[in-house]
């Protein structure tokens, strides 16, 4: 296993699959016209099969054997006739099919993508990436693929076989029953392919995730593994889950060309059958010679759908692996818990299909409601008696009780590892509290709507993320409002100097992650975002640490007055960087040792004052 087996994704348990197809019905209802004209066309195109066979009987009894030329031309006319209605009838079906599937892996991809926007943190400490890359891309596409083999002709099969058995025995009833003598067979082969190759697609799927997210976590840190030699550990361990996702798919392939070879034979059954049973009822005189031809081909038309019905079998047992796996996704809860319509005030979270597709559906209309007026200004932010933990009973966090007012700097130090990033993440509910309350103007954040609380808080962290796109987009982040102010927000932090040197300004091109960037660059920018969205609460999670001493100067200048009658919490390992502060809160494993003003703590020569002497001394 890949550090300790973090690339072991889970197989999901039990599936059934009336729940699972019930569950995802649902998402063909916007689209219920295009449904129905889907199986409109079933019936006729059915139709159109099932009088080939016969038209070659009337042709064989009345006309090739009796000699009869007269009226057979038109009969070949009618069969032509019926064979290019069937391929109209195919293709615009065809092309329905594989539009509705578009459509609805758009309406699932978009609805997921939404879903996973709103997961807790923690989701996301324990999920590899590439486990979820593979659900909301290759997962889908299996469903697509179940929409191109044709799931909904899965009705007109139905339609061309209970037309065949019908006319069949119509046409002759005894040589009907001895070639359906082979039915039970087959049910029996379905029957018992169909819980192993569930199984088969199920550690497919697994074993495929395990493969995307090992991939995105080394490509991203290949200049870490390239530095510290560790290809070839890297190698032995890709070549091992490349091995299981190969050995994975062997019984998938064993299984359907099994399944494929065993309905070819009962076909190849089936035919003897009527040739040997029909014969003798040719040479008593009891059956026509068309009659014959026309059971052949009705047994072969018999046949057809069943051999696909094989294939499409295969890509719906990996449907139903792929669905097991997106709606055990989609069931994770989000968190922070949805608030009642009343707290959370228009808020609409992604729902099930319904009218109009995703769309409209997948809409995020939170803050303030119409006629709510302008939200009250940030007084006091209060941290009462907060206990939390990221696993189990180990609380990072012990009884902090701290009070913010309004316009107040206050800085957090510490050792590594202390809890005062934790601070930050409970403030922005990246994480909710597990005893205590975090409070702003005297009231329960967790009662706060959540893109509310969030549009008040600006946030700089030590490591900035940077998206795909220009420049001026990654400061406003397609935010209309912020958009307005990118350029002073640029100059108020200094990221103008650099910026203006860039060959196309606002406008240049940032690669995947900012790689075209360098780190104190990178965080300049990411100091212009927080500046642009005017926030009334400014957390800087050492902010500082990626730029060089001059920028840092420039920008702790810029910070002075954007900090001016706003609240910042500032968590800092440089103290050079917080000695300004209105106060400094020292935190030692998870608890508030000591608090004051720089020159009070130095004076009191606890803690803090051993943290500066450790970081000035010669």
């Amino acid at each position: 296993m890949h550090f300790g087996g973090l690339y072991e994704d889970e197989i999901v348990g039990k599936a059934y699959d009336r729940k699972l197809m019930g569950r995802f019905i649902r998402y063909l209802a916007p689209y219920r016209l295009l449904v129905a004209v889907t199986l409109l066309l079933l019936p006729p195109m059915a139709a159109a099969k099932l009088a080939q066979p016969w038209l070659l009987k009337l042709a064989i009894d009345n006309h090739i054997v009796a000699g009869r030329m007269t009226g057979l031309p038109l009969l070949a006319l009618y069969y032509l006739l019926l064979i290019v209605a069937e391929s109209l009838f195919t293709y615009v079906e065809v092309y329905l099919l594989q539009y509705l599937g578009q459509k609805v892996m758009f309406d699932l991809r978009l609805e997921l993508f939404s879903h996973v926007q709103r997961l807790p943190a923690a989701f996301f400490d324990r999920t590899p990436t590439g486990s979820l890359v593979t659900r909301l891309t290759s997962d889908v596409e299996v469903l697509g693929e179940m929409f191109a083999a044709g799931i909904i002709t899965v009705v007109g099969d139905v339609l061309v076989l209970v037309g065949i058995v019908g006319i069949m025995l119509w046409m002759n009833l005894k040589l009907s029953l001895v070639t359906f003598s082979v039915l039970p067979i087959l049910v029996w082969i379905a029957f018992t392919f169909r819980r192993r190759m569930r199984e088969a697609f199920r550690q497919v799927r697994a074993r495929l995730a395990n493969l995307n997210s090992f991939l995105a976590e080394s490509i991203g840190g290949m200049a870490v593994l390239q530095l510290f030699g560790r290809e070839e550990r890297e190698r032995r361990e890709f070549t091992r889950l490349n091995a299981a996702y190969r050995d994975a798919n062997l019984p998938v392939i064993t299984w359907d060309a099994s399944l494929y070879a065993l309905v070819e034979a009962l076909s190849s059954v089936a035919a003897g059958l009527i040739i040997w049973y029909g014969g003798g009822e040719i040479l008593r005189g009891t059956l026509t010679f068309g009659a014959l031809v026309a059971f052949i081909q009705y047994i072969e038309k018999f046949f057809s759908p069943i051999r696909d019905l094989s294939a499409k079998y295969s890509v719906m047992q990996g449907a139903m692996a792929a669905l097991e796996r997106i709606f055990h996704l989609r069931d994770t809860e989000p968190s922070p818990p949805p608030l009642s319509r009343g707290e959370r005030g228009e808020q609409e979270y992604p729902l099930p299909p319904g009218e109009g597709g995703a769309e409209r559906r997948v809409r995020v209309e939170a803050g303030i409601r119409p006629g709510e007026g302008e939200r009250p200004a940030v007084e006091t932010i209060e941290f009462r008696d907060v206990w939390f933990a990221y696993s189990e009973e180990e609380y990072v966090l012990k009884g902090l009780d701290l009070t913010i007012r309004r316009g107040e700097k206050i800085a957090l130090v510490g050792e590594t590892g202390g809890g005062k990033t934790t601070v930050t993440r409970l403030l922005s509910r990246l994480y909710d509290v597990r005893r205590g309350s975090i409070l702003i103007n005297g009231r329960d954040i967790r009662e706060m709507p959540l893109h509310d609380l969030r549009r008040r808080i600006g946030v700089v962290l030590q490591d900035p993320y940077l998206f795909t796109g220009t420049v001026g987009e990654n400061i406003s982040l397609g935010d209309a409002g912020a958009g307005e102010r990118v350029a002073q927000a640029a100059a108020v932090v200094g990221a103008d100097r650099f910026i203006a040197r860039l060959p196309q300004g606002f406008d240049e091109e940032v690669r995947e992650r900012g790689v075209n960037l360098s780190a104190g660059e990178r965080q300049l920018i990411s100091f212009a975002r927080a500046v642009a969205f005017d926030p009334e609460i400014l957390v800087l999670d050492e902010a500082t640490a990626s730029v060089d001493s001059a920028s840092e100067r420039l920008i702790q200048k810029g910070l002075r007055g954007l900090m001016t009658g706003r609240t910042s919490l500032v968590v800092a390992h440089r103290l050079s960087t917080i000695q300004d502060a209105d106060r400094i809160v020292v935190i030692h494993r998870g608890e508030k040792v000591e608090e004051g003003s720089h020159q009070a703590l130095l004076a009191a020569r606890g803690l803090y004052y051993r943290l500066y002497q450790l970081q000035f001394k010669d």
